[in-house]
């Protein structure tokens, strides 16, 4: 798939069916996460694979925003270091990476951060040093995606040249 196009029809998806995504598969989901570009190559973020049904719903009891998340095929926790001020940029690259990645290979994702931070921090053994950064959620989508349309502002509403406010024309 061309880069460009999976931007551009990629979708979130809380909702997975019960098919199980290849081993492979999410080798290369973990492997684009590795490549990912870091704030002065630091690699400092870290990642959690989430597998089983009993781990998945123990995740999904630790949020307060994902219980979807109980029924994905695997869960990866993103962990980044706060010591650098880029950690929360570095996250959104790599989160990037991973959905692409496996939207490529046909699997959907999801993703939250809200979370009970004591019992995640104690249920999957996370470092004190390490922030919780986000929970992106992975598997084949239940229904069929095709035909539905995202719903974005057309870039003459997001778009300034030269200064905010200076209209963009066409």
């Amino acid at each position: 798939m061309d880069v460009f196009d999976g931007i551009a029809t990629k979708l979130d998806v809380r909702q997975f069916g019960p098919q199980d995504v290849p081993s492979e598969v999410k080798q290369s989901i973990l492997e684009a996460a590795r490549l990912t570009g870091t704030g002065l190559n630091t690699q400092h973020w870290r990642f959690i694979m989430v597998e089983g049904k009993d781990r998945l719903k123990k995740l999904a009891e630790d949020s307060t925003s994902g219980a979807w998340v109980a029924e994905a095929n695997f869960a990866i926790i993103v962990l980044t270091n706060p010591k650098y001020k880029f950690h929360m940029i570095d996250a959104g690259r790599v989160l990037q990476s991973m959905q692409l990645a496996a939207w490529n290979r046909g699997v959907a994702s999801g993703l939250f951060t809200d979370i009970k931070e004591e019992n995640l921090r104690n249920d999957f053994a996370i470092p004190q040093e390490l922030n919780i950064t986000l929970t992106v959620g992975f598997g084949y989508p239940a229904g069929k995606l095709t035909g539905r349309k995202k719903d974005r502002m057309p870039l003459g509403e997001l778009v300034y040249y030269g200064k905010y406010g200076n209209q963009m024309t066409a």
